[in-house]
This record gives structure tokens, sequence and C-alpha cells, in this order.
């Protein structure tokens, strides 16, 4: 019997009960691009987006096999009889023609020990053609389709330039879930048009919708990116570390407890982050948020009717 050892329902466990063994996500970066980009909407992309699009740890200069392979030898070191899902991380990775979709997400699937596919995308680029690929995808594989919602308030979106309105998300979710696709929700705390009560509405609001997961993390500011530039011209509050970790907590407790948790703190390149630097470590924030719930007592979902 595998046994949930933290608070939350987090995405390992959720994992190893479908799988019964370890599984680990490889990112990807499949070429893609975003329309905030490329001329469709914008040319200057999400506020805090790198130019790696927010993939700072997958590599570009190599086809998707290459990736695969190169990440899986470097794992198995640390993991054995493993398998993996290909995370498809970097812009927004339903931005191509049906045609090239298919034959990218086949090929990642070609790798024996890879099970499944994740898809990181926006609400906006999910056209009837793109839904059939991941309709027949979700049919053969084990899917979930990402989405970058971060807030569901609309100064905030339009703050970050996410460029589509929160009508466009609810539209893509429904037509998601009539397939049965898994979605999981992208969000983001700590945005300078928000305090606390705000980011929590977020979290009330998602309650109230057919997600099956959720990711949540702290706003990086990273170099080279317009966020850098603004925050450096009006400096905005940032929650340390410990703070981070007891509204992380408070957010769990009032979250749906069938919502699957894959993500509580974000991963930022150490020489390409300049705020907060706590987010360098991981252990840290996470075995503070193990800490702060046994302290509490509390649990996943303890205030959702609340």
């Amino acid at each position: 019997m595998i046994v949930n050892d933290k608070r939350y329902n987090n995405i390992n466990f959720e994992l190893k009960k479908q799988f019964s063994q370890k599984i680990i996500k490889l990112s990807l970066d499949g070429g893609f691009t975003c329309p905030t980009r490329d001329g469709k909407i914008d040319t200057r992309g999400c506020i805090f987006c790198s130019k790696n699009g927010s993939g700072e740890f997958t590599n570009f200069n190599t086809d998707i096999q290459i990736q695969i392979d190169e990440q899986i030898k470097l794992l198995s070191n640390k993991w054995q009889n493993c398998k993996y899902i290909a995370y498809f991380q970097n812009f927004t990775n339903t931005y191509k023609n049906a045609d090239e979709l298919m034959k990218l997400y086949n090929f990642a699937l070609t790798n024996p020990d890879v099970i499944g596919l994740s898809v990181a995308t926006r609400a906006d680029c999910l056209g009837d053609d793109v839904l059939k690929v991941l309709d027949y995808f979700n049919k053969h594989t084990y899917l979930f389709v990402e989405l970058g919602l971060q807030s569901i308030h609309e100064d905030t979106a339009n703050f970050i330039r996410r460029g589509y309105n929160l009508n466009t998300f609810e539209n893509s979710l429904t037509k998601l879930n009539e397939l049965n696709i898994k979605t999981v929700v992208h969000t983001i705390l700590g945005l300078p048009t928000e305090d606390k009560n705000k980011m929590m509405q977020t979290y009330k609001y998602l309650n109230t919708k057919d997600i099956w997961g959720i990711k949540i993390s702290q706003l990086n500011i990273l170099k080279d990116t317009d966020l850098e530039i603004y925050y450096r011209k009006n400096p905005f509050y940032i929650m340390n570390a410990d703070e981070y970790i007891s509204f992380i907590c408070d957010i769990i407790e009032n979250l749906r407890d069938d919502i699957v948790i894959h993500r509580l703190t974000g991963d930022g390149a150490k020489d390409e982050l300049i705020a907060p630097k706590w987010i360098l470590n991981k252990r840290y924030v996470l075995n503070g948020i193990d800490k702060e719930l046994k302290k509490r007592d509390t649990r996943q979902g303890d205030l959702y009717f609340l």
C-alpha cells in the first residue's frame, strides 16, 4: 500500500498511486514561441518571463530525443527503475499547427521509459484542431495540460501582460473537461498588484472549478526581464521565506482536498535570479511547510468549507 507522507495531496503520491513506482518529469524545449512574443498579441512577452520562456532548465540546442536521453542518463544515476513524463515547458506548447504537434508529442513518447505527457500552454491557444490532438493523446497515454492563469484578477492580468481574460480561461477549461483531460492551473504569489486577500481569492475561485491539479510559486524576478526593470524603478514588498511558508499553509488549508498539488515553490536559476534569493533553498521551504502544517495539526482542505 502506498502511503502519503504529506499533509496535502501531492503529485508524487498521485503518480505513485497510478503507476506504483517513481515517476519523474523531463523538462523539454519543443522550440515553441508565444502569441505575446511573436506579435499576434504583443512582442514583449509576459512581464516576468525570461528569454527561455520560463524554462530555465531546458536546452533547445538538441532535438527532443537527445534532450530526453541526456536527462534520463543523468537522473538514472540517482533513481533506478523509474519512468518519466515528457514535460513540454517553455513558452506555449500548443502554439504550432496540429500536424507539428502530433509529430512532436509522438516523438517524445518513442522512448519506452516515457509513459506520459505534460503540456504547458495558454488558455487562448487551444483551438479545435489542437483539442483534437490533445484528445488523441489523452486516449493513448497519460496526459495532463497545464494552463498559465497566474491570477483571476484583471488588473493583475493586465500588469503581467497575460493577453487574455478570465472568460477565455473558463471556456478552455470547460472544453478540456468535456474531453476528460486533466488540467493543472499555474498560479503566482507575490505580484505587486495583490495583497494576501486578493491572492487567496484566486484559490477560492479555483475551488469552484473542475480542475485536477495546481501549481503555486512565489514571483521570481529574473535578470533581463521587464519585471526586473519595473522592480528596480518601483521596489515592491516581497515575502520572506517564513512568511511565504505560513501563507502557503493558509492556502493548503483552504484548498479543496481532491486537488493535486504539483508545486509549492519555484525553481529559479541561480545566475538569473534577482529576488527572492530564498527560493534557491527549496528544501528549507518544503520542509518548513511540512513543519508548519504539523504544528497547526491541519491538512489540505480543513478550512475549505469555512
